[in-house]
Order: C-alpha cells, then sequence, then structure tokens
C-alpha cells in the first residue's frame, strides 16, 4: 500500500515543501530510502523501526521504499522521522490515513517513540498557507514556536502513539492557541542600562546618533576606558522590535537552533559578540550545508566585534559586502542561499599596540613604525564602512569615584525612536530604506543637501583628511541623523561639523 505525508526542508532560510512517499509491497525485508537523504536521513530508518516496535506497533517486515521529493533537493537532519515514521503507520494500515493531505509532519524520533525538538520550525510554519497546509503536527518542544504563526493549526504532541491517536480521532484534539503580538508588547526589556555608565558624554552621544540612524561605529581608546561597556547598552536605546521584525529575526535564530525548547519569539534586539578568533564562515555564515553566521544572527540587532585588530584582515574583509548590502550570499555546488544581514556593527580597539596613544594618564611606548602597521590590519574599504569613529578616553579619578550617574537608557530610546520615525516618515516611498545608514547617493542628493557655508566646511574636511567619496557619504548620512534628532528638516552647519568630528581615525592617519 501507498502513503504520502508531507513535511518540509530548510533551504537557507525558507521553507521547501517535501513530500514522503511510503510503499509497502510484497518481497524480502527491506527499506530503502530514496531522493537524496543525508546520513541523518539514512539513519532514520533504524530509528524509525525502534520507535515503531517501543511504542506497541509493528513494523512490517516486508520491502519498504521510502521516496523523498522532490529527488533533487538534499534532504538533511532529523526532522524527517516522524514523517516517515507516519507514513510507514499509514501504509500498513496501523494509523488513519484521511488526514494526511492536510497535515505537515516534522520531528525527530527517540527509539523509545518519543518526539524531540528539530530546528527551523518556524520558518515552516510560516510557509504552510503557501503549500496549502491546514496545520503542523510537531513536538511538544516546537510548538509554541510553530503557532507564533497566525492562522495555522499547530499540534504539538510527546510521543508517537499520541500522533496515532490524533490521526484516528482528531475531535479529541485542540490546536495550541498563542498571542504572540500581545507577548510581545507585555515583554519587559532586559538589557544593560545606559546610567551605568559614568561621564564618556562624547561616546554616549555617539551611540544615540548610531541608535536613531543604524550607523556603524567603532571606539578607539585605552584599556579600561569603558569601550565594551558602552557597546553592551546600544540595544537598550534601540527602537523596539516590532511584530514583522521579531518574526523575521526569529526565523533566523529558529534555522540556527537556537529557539529549540526556548519558546516562542526573539522579543529584543539581538547582540552577537563574536571572539576574534572567528572563523569566515562562523562570522558571515556558511558549511557544507549552510547555516547562518554572526552576521545573520544579528539581524535587526547589533553585531560587536571586541579588539578589532585581533581580528584576522581576511575574516574582517568578509563584512564588506554585508554592511554595504544588508544581505550575504552563499554560494555552493547544489544551492546557492542568501541570509538577510542589516545589522549595526559596534567595533572597539585600541589605538596602538600598547594601547596608550593619546592618553594622558599613561604614555606610548609603540615606535611610528608599530602604529602604523597596527592600523594596517583594518583595510580602508572596511573603515570607510563605518560611519562613527569615537575616541574614548579613561575615566579621571574623581569621575570614577562619583555616585551620580548618566541619563538613563528609556528618555534616549524615545528620542532615538522620535528620529527613526521621521525617518520612516521621509523614506515612505522608498523601497526597503528605513533608517539614514541606507542611503544610497541618489538619496543623498535629494534628503542632504548642503548650504553654502555646510559645503564649504565639508571640501575643507575632504582635503585636510584625505577622505574618500564613500567617507563623505557617510558624514553626510551621520549629519541627516543629527539634524533628525534636533528636530530640523535642514542640514545646517552645526550637523555637519559635528558629524565630521566623527572621524576619529581618519585624524589619527
Amino acid at each position: 500500500m501507498l502513503a504520502r505525508v508531507w513535511s518540509a526542508s530548510i533551504v537557507g532560510i525558507n521553507a521547501v515543501q517535501v513530500g514522503v512517499e511510503v510503499d509497502v509491497s510484497g518481497g524480502l525485508p527491506k527499506t530503502t530510502v530514496v531522493g537524496l537523504p543525508d546520513t541523518a536521513v539514512q539513519e532514520s530508518r533504524e530509528r524509525v523501526k525502534a520507535a515503531l516496535k517501543n511504542s506497541g506497533f509493528a513494523f512490517p517486515l516486508r520491502n519498504i521504499i521510502i521516496n523523498l521529493t522532490p529527488a533533487d533537493l538534499r534532504k538533511e537532519g532529523p526532522s524527517f522521522d516522524l514523517p516517515i515514521a507516519v507514513g510507514i503507520l499509514a501504509a500498513s494500515e496501523q494509523a488513519d490515513a484521511q488526514l494526511l493531505g492536510d497535515y505537515l509532519f516534522l520531528g525527530e524520533v527517540s527509539l523509545d517513540g518519543s518526539l524531540r525538538a528539530i530546528a527551523g520550525v518556524l520558518p515552516i510554519a510560516a510557509a504552510a498557507q503557501r503549500f496549502g497546509i491546514v496545520g503542523l503536527v510537531v513536538p511538544a518542544s516546537n510548538a509554541k514556536e510553530a503557532a507564533v504563526v497566525d492562522n495555522i493549526s499547530v499540534y504539538g504532541f510527546q510521543h508517537l502513539s499520541e500522533v496515532v491517536d490524533f490521526l484516528d480521532r482528531p475531535e479529541n484534539f485542540s490546536p495550541i492557541r498563542l498571542d504572540a503580538k500581545a507577548e510581545l508588547e507585555k515583554s519587559p526589556l532586559n538589557v544593560p542600562d545606559l546610567k551605568d555608565v559614568k561621564g564618556q558624554a562624547h561616546a554616549r552621544r555617539a551611540l544615540e546618533i548610531a541608535a536613531a540612524g543604524g550607523h556603524n561605529l567603532i571606539f578607539v581608546g585605552p584599556p579600561g576606558s569603558g569601550k565594551t561597556m558602552l557597546a553592551q547598552r546600544l540595544p537598550g536605546i534601540l527602537p523596539p522590535l516590532n511584530f514583522s521584525e521579531s518574526l523575521e529575526v526569529s526565523q533566523i535564530h529558529s534555522v540556527a537552533g537556537y529557539l529549540k525548547d526556548k519558546g516562542t519569539l526573539i522579543k529584543e534586539r539581538p547582540f552577537r559578540s563574536p571572539h576574534h578568533s572567528a572563523s569566515g564562515p562562523a562570522l558571515v555564515g556558511g558549511g557544507s550545508i549552510p547555516q547562518p553566521g554572526e552576521i545573520s544572527l544579528a539581524h535587526r540587532g547589533v553585531l560587536f566585534l571586541d579588539e578589532l585588530t585581533e581580528f584576522k584582515r581576511s575574516v574582517l574583509e568578509f563584512l564588506r559586502q554585508p554592511l554595504e548590502d544588508g544581505f550575504v550570499s552563499i554560494s555552493r555546488t547544489r544551492q546557492s542561499v542568501v541570509f538577510p544581514a542589516q545589522f549595526t556593527l559596534v567595533a572597539s580597539t585600541n589605538p596602538c599596540p600598547c594601547g596608550y596613544y593619546g592618553d594622558p594618564i599613561q604614555a606610548c611606548t609603540c615606535s611610528p613604525r608599530q602604529r602604523e602597521q597596527y592600523w594596517a590590519k583594518l583595510s580602508g574599504p572596511l573603515m570607510d564602512r563605518i560611519d562613527l569613529q569615537v575616541a574614548v578616553n579613561r575615566l579621571k579619578p574623581e569621575e570614577m569615584i562619583k555616585q551620580s550617574t548618566g541619563e538613563e537608557s528609556q528618555p534616549i530610546r524615545e528620542r532615538v525612536s522620535q528620529a527613526r520615525a521621521k525617518a520612516y516618515q521621509r523614506f515612505q516611498n522608498e523601497k526597503n530604506l528605513v533608517c539614514n545608514a541606507q542611503m544610497r547617493t541618489k538619496h543623498l542628493r535629494h534628503f542632504c543637501q548642503l548650504n553654502e557655508a555646510s559645503s564649504k566646511l565639508l571640501e575643507n574636511a575632504i582635503r585636510r583628511l584625505g577622505l574618500s567619496a564613500r567617507a563623505m557619504d557617510r558624514i553626510l548620512k551621520v549629519s541627516r541623523t543629527i539634524a533628525d534628532l534636533a528636530g530640523d528638516e535642514n542640514l545646517q552647519t552645526n550637523h555637519v561639523a559635528e558629524a565630521i568630528q566623527y572621524r576619529t581615525i581618519d585624524r589619527m592617519q
């Protein structure tokens, strides 16, 4: 007898519907899996065989052929255990096959028949309606994750026997209900507060500008000046994720396996901080089975690279295209996948190998040649893509011991949200443009027009600092954000002057 069960596979962060066809016929006992299965799918035969026996079902001692369609798509992972088990039960008439065409089955099966969580359920649930699917049958641990999606019925089960009971008597079961939007709105913010930072008014101002315009930022300063502490507080002043952004971020984390057993949506903007020993594929994604890297996991959030000059230059060069385009494309022999990567880059570094160049407290011991070699680790094109270059000095003793704190994150977040709302209104007729950092040259001509005094000031800065055309564009974008924070529609000389001040590294060269 033939049975067909629907399942799905993940390509990048997109779901592809997969049919699991099971044919049980006469002949010598043998189980064959075809349709480009990987090792994990091939091993499903043994897991399912043990699971059926240990769950009180009979494994047919006949010729069983399991075909995974489409045949030209590579099938990976243990998520096909459940549809294969259901297909064998239906084909051997141990389970009712009437509902198989309406539901999509996903899950790993243990040897005792219990169902284990898998990665990538959320993007599959989001695509289910496109497949013409009524509902999903998943492990109980994945049920809340899948139920985030509206207009799809989700059933979560602990054991294979429960799935068979559902197929035989569906009226006895109710789908999982979840109001994800309400959960997102009432979720408390759990991030470090900027009030913990003493002093550093210049750096705090740069953080506010970076948050308001989505600008990339680098802190340059000696050890102990608070660079990491400042960077960790950027998510607390960014606007909260709306539902569509949260769903988008959560799908990426679901594919990476970070939502398994953890609940529903990602409710806070991501903050990713990879170690400087990270490889290129770890940073941008890749592998034989392409997986999202740190830059995609930081989508809609912050990617923090501490001690930037300690990263391999070849690894940092991978960032250039995602920083410009907002996505990363990974090509393999059989497929090419695209991962979104719209993030705010925050980096920190010492000004020289010893760390104390320009420090008023401790003298630098590095030679000019050593400092030149130190900065040569960072390419010009990469630094051009960083809008704000900020010098951070160590606090004076009297600043360290005083009890007063700085402004809290909440009022700063409100100012940032207002500035972003201005930008959103300005770009409402522009496709895929939501903040000032994303503006292209054509947008700069329209939205960043300078008066005569501002043009002269910028021209002198370009000549003195030897700025590239890309660096000039960055100054204009930052100027636009400063004007938005000030509530000004037109760029003024003071806006441009402040933006030029955030080219610290250019002035150090």
